[in-house]
């Protein structure tokens, strides 16, 4: 049972670069090339959303020096793959507060995102200033405009309206979520979205994540039971009826 949808925290970065004695920008540069193995061999193994934690709201805490070395890491990124991407039918999109990064960058995602929008072999999501908090919120600020304007009843709010202005509102909710590099916590990532998802948790640091990490994931996942609140003997009765 391949997950139709996989979230995926890349944690580890700096911690795999830190104990070989090179610097953080090694480690993510590392980490690129795992996100390039990694949307092949999901391709191949037939997910069809793929949704990767880049950069997140919380992020822009770090020290400055690193902050403009992770966007520039995330430009020159663009500008290898997306041609790549476009070839093999992947469809690229960036959910997130887009609006902060320097426009270069924001440019650059825009056109990506116009080349691959008719592309239906797998959608690689990329969260870059992204916060699940940040997405509720926005969402919230939304429903509230279009309720003041007469367009929304607010006695008809519903969790599928939240749902409907989310900026993951295109994507099915991830059926697992994996989170590399030992820590097991969810981050602020895909709060809403995450209610009934499946979590898997590797001490594997993100540059060490290869394919073999990636079926170890699927096996977890595929040996359990997803209930979404029915008892186990329910979800057998319907799965044999």
């Amino acid at each position: 049972m391949i997950p139709r949808h996989i979230a995926v925290i890349m944690d580890g970065n700096g911690r795999w670069a830190r104990r070989r004695g090179l610097p953080r920008v090694a480690g993510h540069r590392k980490g690129v090339e795992r996100v390039r193995e990694l949307v092949q061999a999901a391709g191949e193994l037939g997910v069809r959303y793929l949704t990767l934690f880049a950069f997140s709201s919380e992020n822009w805490r770090r020290p400055a020096q690193e902050v403009q070395m992770l966007l520039e890491l995330f430009l020159g990124a663009l500008d290898r793959e997306v041609a790549k991407l476009h070839e093999k039918k992947v469809r690229f999109r960036v959910i997130g507060d887009v609006a902060r990064f320097p426009e270069a960058l924001a440019a650059r995602i825009r056109d990506a995102e116009t080349l691959t929008a008719d592309n239906g072999a797998l959608t690689l999501t990329i969260a870059a200033n992204y916060g699940g908090r940040w997405d509720i919120a926005q969402a919230c600020a939304e429903i509230a405009r279009r309720a003041v304007a007469g367009e929304i009843d607010p006695a008809r709010i519903s969790p599928a309206t939240v749902e409907a202005f989310l900026s993951t509102r295109e994507l099915p909710e991830p059926d697992l979520f994996v989170r590399s590099g030992g820590e097991q916590r969810i981050s602020n990532f895909l709060l809403w979205q995450l209610a009934y998802t499946e979590l898997h948790f590797t001490p594997a640091l993100w540059p060490e994540f290869d394919r073999t990490e990636l079926e170890a994931a699927l096996a977890s996942y595929a040996s359990r039971q997803r209930r979404f609140g029915l008892t186990g003997e329910q979800v057998e009765a319907a799965r044999n009826a």
